[in-house]
């Protein structure tokens, strides 16, 4: 089972911080949570730090 991060996002399409829940990936040596929009759908990113 994978990490899983709880926090603000920001929403690019509905300009709002949200709160939810992503998974934790590592891409170019970066952690970072991957999630959903609660209200429009659309996928979200944030950045976490290094690994």
């Amino acid at each position: 089972m994978g990490e899983k991060y709880q926090g603000e996002f920001y929403c690019v399409k509905c300009k709002e911080k949200r709160e939810t829940e992503g998974d934790v990936v590592v891409a170019n040596d970066r952690r970072m949570a991957k999630g959903i929009c609660p209200v429009c759908g659309t996928k979200l990113n944030r950045i976490l730090g290094k690994a």
